[in-house]
């Protein structure tokens, strides 16, 4: 298949990239800057110039293609909602481009939100006003009833593996400046975790095989402690483990304590079941022992 792929320089895309063209597929990565277009012509990519604010661009690409992974997104937390609308508008521009064709577009999603307090299943269905992507999602599993095969990955919210950019890195860097490692209330809700070379065949897979509609979880691990990633955290800085009230939560981890205590385990069963799909790469502890996140 000829694969566009949005985010294809980025943490998440720069695995999916090797993952698609060891299967034998072509893969065009959407470019908005000249390092990006390095970056993915190094990896043996071809080269789509544009942006997710450039629906001429996504169209093109996506035209072009056998189907499309849709990767990029802003994460810019002072202007969220700006985020999404850039989001929903990229996916209106791949979704008219793909309608009547009958081929497949995956993007991701997150599962923090999904069904507060419970185990999430692939079945259950985000409430927006909890995890704002749900919108995202819901427009586009409707795609297909315009003829394209739409599939959603919900990630874990840590994608963890050298050089992650994400959650785990901005609570070791949150330590650091605090001065102790925290965990919030009683450190017991749960984060699902999965390795980015896992997530990369997934998407992979659902690209392939998804059916349409499907919802699939990016999840290799079921929930992890938040007390217990602190603990690792905290003894490979050096640094006391302390807890934090719930109200202050933002004060002490800025924007990330909306996300940190939140308990959201979460299953994936239907995905493996459906895709044959079954991780393999280093669990999250594991990845924390190696040392990298510590690293400059």
């Amino acid at each position: 298949m000829r694969v566009f792929v949005t985010g294809a320089s980025g943490f998440i895309g720069s695995a999916v990239v090797p993952e698609l063209l060891a299967a034998g597929h072509e893969v065009v990565g959407l470019a908005r800057s000249d390092t990006a277009a390095a970056a993915l012509e190094g990896a043996g990519a071809q080269i789509q110039r544009g942006s997710l604010d450039d629906p001429d661009s996504l169209r093109a690409g996506a035209a072009a293609s056998d189907g499309v992974i849709h990767l990029a997104f802003k994460h810019d937390f002072s202007d969220f909602a700006g985020a999404l609308r850039s989001d929903q508008g990229a996916i209106a521009a791949l979704g008219e481009a793909l309608a009547g064709t009958g081929r497949p577009l995956v993007i991701a999603s997150g599962i923090l939100g999904a069904a507060p307090g419970q185990v999430v299943t692939e079945q259950d269905v985000a409430d927006p006003a909890v995890n704002p992507r749900a919108g995202s999602a819901a427009q586009t599993l409707a795609l297909a009833g315009q003829g394209v095969r739409p599939s959603v990955v919900r990630l874990s919210p840590t994608v963890h593996d050298l050089g992650d950019p994400g959650f785990i890195r901005t609570l070791v860097e949150v330590a650091r400046r605090r001065g102790a490692s925290a965990y919030i209330g009683d450190g017991q809700n749960r984060w699902p975790a999965v390795h980015r070379q896992d997530a990369a065949r997934l998407f992979r897979l659902a690209l392939e095989a998804a059916p349409a509609g499907a919802v699939l979880h990016g999840v290799a691990e079921e929930g992890i402690a938040t007390r217990d990633i602190a603990q690792a955290i905290g003894r490979h800085l050096g640094l006391p483990v302390v807890s934090v009230a719930p109200e202050d939560a933002p004060a002490h981890f800025g924007w990330l304590g909306h996300f940190f205590g939140v308990d959201a385990p979460a299953s994936n069963r239907w995905t493996r079941e459906t895709l044959a799909w079954e991780p393999t790469h280093r669990p999250l502890m594991d990845d924390l022992e190696r040392g990298d996140y510590f690293r400059p």
